[in-house]
């Protein structure tokens, strides 16, 4: 039997002398923090509990390569607008909104990692009593914590004289979120304690 890609190309194989296998790479052992709450967001929708998604980031194609209409190839692309935060949806009739970061930084969440225009974003989220908040993974530390956007906002703009926030801070007036099976990043627990309590 022959097998074959899905262009119609025809698999050939190579035929391998069993050897022992690799030693294992444990670089990427860990899901990204993206891949975590798209599952976590999942889960929620699919249980009920609530509707928060990803959002799509707005894309003008401007060129696209046509070797074969099987294969086309976006050549040249801008983003239409600044992005404003990675997820938003509703929970128990609130807007939620958030940003979404990774940092291999072991001290501190350096503010290059978020734009002016995304904090003026949750800026106005707040004041329409929306929800708004930063999830953040500190991948070297192996910890996530959820870091209220108002605070945020208040490092960021009258911190003048910093560039990051420090992480004692983080851990102290954040809230840590364990990684668990299913739900992955369960942050609606958090949102509860703080928002509906």
């Amino acid at each position: 039997m022959a097998f074959r890609y899905p262009g119609g190309k025809k698999y050939t194989g190579s035929r391998r002398q069993h050897t022992s296998p690799s030693p294992p790479l444990f670089g990427n052992r860990g899901m990204t923090l993206e891949q975590d709450l798209n599952d976590t967001n999942q889960y929620y929708r699919s249980t009920g509990r609530a509707v928060i998604h990803k959002k799509p980031t707005p894309v003008q194609i401007v060129d696209v390569d046509y070797p074969k209409r099987s294969a086309a190839k976006i050549t040249e692309a801008y983003f239409k607008q600044p992005s404003t935060t990675d997820y938003n949806g509703i929970y128990r009739g609130r807007y939620i909104d958030f940003e979404a970061k990774e940092t291999r930084n072991k001290t501190s969440f350096p503010f290059g990692n978020i734009h002016a225009h995304q904090m003026e974003h949750m800026s106005e989220v707040l004041r329409h009593e929306g929800i708004a908040f930063l999830i953040i993974r500190f991948t070297l530390l192996e910890e996530t914590y959820l870091y209220d956007a108002a605070r945020f906002i208040e490092w960021y703009f009258e911190q003048k004289e910093r560039k990051s926030i420090p992480l004692p801070d983080i851990r102290e007036n954040g809230h840590m979120i364990p990684l668990k099976y299913s739900p992955r990043i369960d942050y609606l627990d958090i949102i509860d304690r703080i928002y509906f309590s």
